[in-house]
């Protein structure tokens, strides 16, 4: 091994691994063993789990240590497998759908077990690019599941809220009391789960030191509360899954990227719709607030505005700010120091 760099020790390794591709569904676990080209189907459970590892042992028993695992992360049907491979210290990586289906080309049919082969050719394909993917903390995919909860609830209230309106607006007072009455307490009753909801996941920062730590200093930057705190901190797996702004700006949406082709087309700079568009909307919430509530940004829109630049990608602007802003408290180590409430 002398003589080689990080890169091709990793390279190496790779090269030598057995690859196996999985679809994930919600009862069944399609498996496709790529050096062997061997398929096989198992219940999307702990015995399944193990059943996999007795398979792969049983066709390759000498390449116990070899094995590499493939699918696509398909949020809690995929959670409990790559929860049991870690405590099993079998490498995999979490690959993103729309990556492995872009990567295969022009494709023809469906089948689970011809998705779980297409898995494992993606990852026989990409062995010099794929590391292990890494779990987060107990503690983050807890506070995955209450947000999840939360906006199931936010969704709920929200149609109650629209049904009341409705109501008010196409028929008489009289007529429609019921109708009223009941989606009131059923909003009142939303509010007070959604409001348990975020008592719990104060509780879980409040008891980890770093988390609680990270979540001060990212809700001293202007426009952060403390919604957009939560999603901050649960999807940058309390900032270790992105190495920067930038990266997280990308995931966001919120970065724009030029388009040029040659020497004669260039269009201009824009986003792509490739995002989570979740956090992307509490980020354009956040920088709305921030025009209304501050100083800096309300000045900066004011005058970008005004000197005939678009209001969206001036917001957009204000948006990336936060971003950096929040990525570079957490670095430093220390809250943010809003300079305008010292300016004459």
């Amino acid at each position: 091994m002398k003589g080689f760099s990080l890169c091709n020790l990793i390279i190496f390794i790779m090269e030598n691994k057995i690859f196996i591709g999985i679809d994930v569904s919600k009862a069944t676990l399609d498996v496709y063993i790529h050096n062997i080209e061997f398929h096989f189907i198992v219940t999307n459970n702990n015995k399944g789990f193990v059943k996999i590892i007795q398979t792969i042992w049983e066709k390759l028993p000498n390449d116990k240590r070899k094995v590499f695992f493939c699918f696509e992360d398909t949020g809690k049907y995929s959670l409990h497998l790559a929860i049991f491979l870690a405590s099993e210290n079998i490498p995999f990586t979490m690959a993103s759908s729309l990556d492995i289906k872009r990567s295969m080309g022009l494709v023809r049919g469906k089948s689970d077990q011809k998705d779980a082969k297409m898995i494992a050719l993606y990852a026989w394909r990409k062995r010099d690019e794929l590391m292990p993917s890494i779990l987060p903390p107990a503690t983050i995919i807890q506070i995955k599941h209450l947000l999840s909860l939360r906006d199931k609830l936010v969704k709920h209230r929200r149609a109650y809220q629209n049904g009341i309106k409705d109501i008010k607006d196409f028929f008489n007072d009289g007529d429609t009391s019921l109708f009223i009455e009941t989606q009131k307490r059923l909003i009142v009753q939303i509010n007070k789960e959604i409001a348990g909801i975020e008592a719990k996941i104060e509780s879980i920062l409040s008891d980890d030191t770093q988390l609680k730590e990270n979540y001060k200093l990212i809700k001293s930057v202007p426009g952060v509360g403390k919604i957009v705190a939560y999603y901050l901190i649960a999807y940058t797996h309390n900032f270790t899954k992105f190495n920067d702004a930038r990266k997280f700006a990308c995931y966001c949406g919120i970065a724009p990227f030029e388009y040029r082709s040659g020497t004669s087309i260039k269009g201009r700079t824009k986003l792509n719709p490739m995002a989570n568009k979740m956090i992307k909307a509490l980020l354009n919430m956040a920088a709305m607030s921030g025009i209304q509530n501050y100083t800096e940004y309300k000045t900066y829109y004011e005058k970008r505005t005004e000197k005939g630049y678009n209001k969206m990608s001036t917001l957009n602007i204000i948006r990336n700010k936060i971003v950096f802003r929040v990525f570079a408290v957490i670095k430093r180590k220390t809250e943010y120091v809003d300079v305008y409430k010292f300016a004459a």
